[in-house]
């Protein structure tokens, strides 16, 4: 179901990770016009952007979007948004279209309409790259969000607002259809504390481990 390959440290991982994800967008891009790729937020990938951004990729034909956003103005430091356009959309990587999951809106349930429309044309997802919490969440499908049984369902939309006890500010996510229909999924986690959780994400429920609705053939990178 998930290939996990283990890293003796996050220096290697962060260089090999960001080569795989370079090659699965040249790969993208040698058959299609445009490539999609999608990844997640947080203090994990900043490494990774910060050698993803200078590969030598046509990156004019890359939209690059994220899993999930907190819904906060785009100059917030809690804004993911903020995090990609400081470490990812710059050198080669400046050329490629960005798709927001924010608009100025007070509530992402008044951006939704607006916001899909925009995603679904990046649709399948050509390259993902996820993180995952040590609740098993990932993108902001955590365990306690108020619509996570909605976007594990097999027909749920696009994009929904989620609200969760351990987010402490509202989101927007891709459902878990979107991002298991990726074309190249992987997922980067480090310490022992993360790889216990997603082993144990195996024999668990989707509602209570999140993570394991996106497992199927699934490439995962661990660092201690």
């Amino acid at each position: 179901m998930s290939q996990f390959i283990d890293y003796p440290d996050r220096d290697l991982l962060v260089m090999d990770l960001a080569n795989k994800l370079a090659g699965d967008l040249r790969e993208a891009l040698g058959h299609q016009d445009r490539a999609s790729l999608v990844v997640p937020g947080g203090s994990t990938p900043g490494p990774i952007f910060d050698v993803l951004c200078a590969a030598d990729i046509d990156w004019e034909r890359v939209d690059v979007m994220l899993s999930d956003e907190r819904w906060v103005p785009d100059t917030s430091e809690r804004s993911n948004t903020k995090l990609l356009r400081e470490r990812l959309l710059i050198e080669r990587a400046a050329a490629a279209r960005f798709v927001p999951l924010y608009l100025p809106y007070s509530e992402p349930e008044e951006g939704l309409a607006e916001l899909s429309q925009s995603c679904r044309y990046v649709l399948p997802i050509s390259v993902l790259l996820l993180g995952m919490g040590v609740d098993m969440h990932t993108a902001s499908l955590f365990p306690d969000a108020d619509r996570l049984d909605e976007a594990l369902s097999p027909d749920a939309p696009i994009l929904l607002p989620m609200r969760a006890k351990g987010a402490n500010e509202p989101r927007i996510t891709l459902t878990a259809p979107v991002l298991n229909g990726a074309i190249k999924k992987h997922l980067v986690i480090f310490g022992d504390e993360k790889s216990n959780a997603f082993a144990a994400a195996k024999s668990l429920p989707a509602k209570d481990a999140p993570v394991r609705a996106i497992m199927e053939d699934l490439m995962v990178h661990w660092a201690p």
